[in-house]
């Protein structure tokens, strides 16, 4: 619940206020935009801290925190009038992100089944899933909720009555039912062992391969949900079928997790993604050339889509596989620093390659940094 409503207040929200926001600050749609990726490059930042405070100290406090600070500056953007105001507030609600989204939530549930055994290892994998599939659906939720709201309340006041949403939501959520870890009678590691944990992983292969494949797979898949209708249209095909098309990404994303995590149970899951990586390689280096037919387009789609979910399944199971559950969040937020930052500034990148030598070259840059994340977890297998 309070990733869904994370996710659907803090950022697919924005896409819908864009416009009407833009024109009440009387500012540039990509001056306006821009708060957006300033928040997700905050959260970048603040990913490697948040992680070493949740190795340190649990979920509760932190996600509590950052769940009050979500709902106050999301009430402040509802009062902004320019654009360094705006800036500021995208910049605390970047902070809440690092906070409470996926990273901090991924590592409650890994220190809850913090144990040995198929038991734990099972519960963890379906509750990771169960998070993941749930919190999927947070656009195909709040992005016509917030159209509704905006149509007939204006922006202003649609951001006030989401902010309580959240904060009624997350606050008490957070603060009552997220639970100390069950540690099976086992000494905590102590900040001393966990610092030599992540000192050891950084300076071995294994961790920078794991690095490459989710920050390359990761600003891919960015740059595909941001053009994705933008090019379809470019080929020729109606707005309300191109709209339609990458509607599919949200279930297709879902289909994946569900995919990866049965997988999981019987191949090593390094090799799975790459495979799923590779395939989302094809399909976009396919999609200039077989894109401009509806089954061509809906097989490239159906390709790329697949691939959408599986990085948030795969990484944790990863990371505990090789390092355990001690300093989980720590080398988490180590990853999601680089990753997380690939996300936020790839869709920029691809406009500006875009504009300058066209579409197709975007798609093949996609098509190599899908090949670069298959590569790069096939040899991360074999470390």
């Amino acid at each position: 619940m309070t990733q869904t409503t994370g996710y659907g207040v803090l950022y697919y929200a924005f896409s819908v206020f864009l416009t009407p926001m833009a024109a009440d600050l009387r500012a540039g749609a990509t001056q306006t935009a821009a708060a957006l990726t300033g928040s997700i490059l905050v959260a970048a930042l603040c990913a490697p801290l948040v992680g070493r405070l949740l190795d340190a100290r649990g979920g509760r406090g932190l996600m509590t925190t950052g769940s009050v600070i979500g709902t106050l500056a999301v009430l402040a953007w509802s009062r902004v009038e320019n654009l360094p105001q705006l800036y500021a507030v995208f910049a605390a609600i970047g902070v809440a992100c690092a906070m409470v989204l996926y990273e901090s939530a991924f590592a409650v549930i890994v220190s809850w089944f913090d144990g040995p055994g198929p038991g734990h290892d099972g519960g963890r994998a379906n509750a990771l899933l169960a998070l993941t599939v749930v919190a999927g659906f947070a656009s195909t939720i709040f992005l016509p909720l917030t159209g509704l709201l905006v149509d007939s309340y204006g922006w202003r006041t649609a951001l006030v009555v989401l902010a309580v949403i959240y904060g009624v939501a997350a606050i008490p959520l957070h603060a009552l039912v997220v639970r100390r870890p069950a540690r099976a009678g086992r000494r905590p590691a102590t900040t001393r062992e966990r610092a030599e944990i992540v000192r050891a992983a950084t300076r071995r292969r294994p961790f920078w391969l794991l690095v490459v494949a989710f920050t390359a797979n990761g600003g891919a898949v960015a740059v595909m949900a941001v053009l994705l209708i933008t090019y379809l249209i470019h080929l020729g095909h109606p707005p309300v079928l191109a709209a339609t098309l990458a509607g599919l990404l949200g279930v297709l994303s879902v289909t994946g997790r569900l995919l990866t995590t049965g997988l999981q149970r019987r191949l090593p899951a390094a090799l799975i993604a790459a495979a799923i990586f590779a395939l989302q390689g094809v399909a976009a280096a396919l999609l200039p050339l077989a894109g401009r037919t509806v089954p061509g387009a809906i097989g490239c789609v159906l390709g790329v889509g697949l691939g959408f979910g599986i990085a948030s399944i795969t990484l944790p199971h990863l990371l505990l596989q090789r390092y355990g559950t001690s300093a989980y969040a720590s080398l988490s937020g180590r990853v999601a620093a680089f990753s997380v930052a690939d996300k936020a500034l790839a869709p920029l990148g691809a406009v500006a390659l875009a504009q300058a030598v066209g579409y197709g070259w975007v798609m093949a840059a996609v098509a190599v940094a899908c090949a670069t994340a298959a590569l790069a977890l096939v040899a991360y297998h074999h470390v």
